[in-house]
């Protein structure tokens, strides 16, 4: 059996399946990504709900596995050379999830670099945009009587939207005809600045025909609606 206790963070979340790869996670839209992609590869594993609202992030068991204080992390029991590692940042964890099997990637090294450019934009760009969306349109943010923010936010998602609107034209998926980490990275995103953000006027996504018809794709495969789920928010 796979021995975890090297690692603090399983003394707070112990590993009932150590063998497993161990995710600690939110269903938050960078969360979901990575439950999303296990569900999508089948890999075995085991979700631990780490409790954001309850600042379980910042306890040093968690800090002993991501120094920053957020989630995603993933533990795998078989990391390279055959032994543990631990891992953070949702976009690295997609890459590596996606080398580790073979999924969800191309084979051919120019499309796997475009795919991972825009696993990338989404890191830079689209999360920590849309976040501040959220911010200033549904929480405490929105209280503050300068709208100037909000504004700038919400054109500089309007901007971003309009390059997936763009790279959307004439393709399934954003490298074409193929599901990849790319796609995984953006549909939380999305789908949480129309939903649970409620910014789906303020940024003109009716608008839009593309990113729409994307978003319902993604949203219709089983992997995904599971992922978006995993782990299970607290009752």
């Amino acid at each position: 059996m796979t021995d975890l206790s090297a690692f603090p963070i399983t003394r707070r979340w112990p590993a009932g399946h150590p063998d497993r790869l161990q995710l600690y996670s939110y269903p938050t839209p960078n969360g979901v990504k990575v439950s999303i992609m296990l569900e999508e590869i089948g890999l075995p594993y085991e979700a631990h709900l780490v409790d954001i609202g309850q600042d379980e992030t910042w306890g040093p068991d968690f800090l002993s596995l991501n120094p920053n204080g957020k989630i995603p992390a993933i533990l795998d029991p078989a990391g390279p050379g055959g032994q543990p590692m631990g891992l953070f940042e949702s976009g690295a964890i997609l890459q590596y999830l996606a080398e580790k099997t073979g999924q969800l990637i191309p084979a051919d090294p120019a499309l796997r670099w475009q795919t991972v450019q825009w696993v990338y934009f989404q890191m830079a760009n689209v999360g920590p945009i849309f976040g501040q969306v959220g911010f200033f349109h549904k929480f405490a943010g929105r209280d503050i009587p300068d709208k100037r923010p909000l504004e700038r936010y919400a054109n500089e998602s309007k901007r971003l939207l309009g390059v997936l609107e763009q790279r959307l034209h004439g393709r399934q998926w954003i490298m074409g005809d193929d599901f990849t980490i790319a796609d995984i990275a953006h549909l939380g995103w999305v789908r949480n600045l129309i939903g649970f953000y409620g910014a789906g006027d303020l940024v003109g996504y009716d608008r839009l025909r593309h990113v729409p018809d994307w978003l319902a794709r993604g949203l219709a495969r089983p992997a995904v609606q599971r992922g978006l789920n995993i782990p299970a928010r607290p009752a």
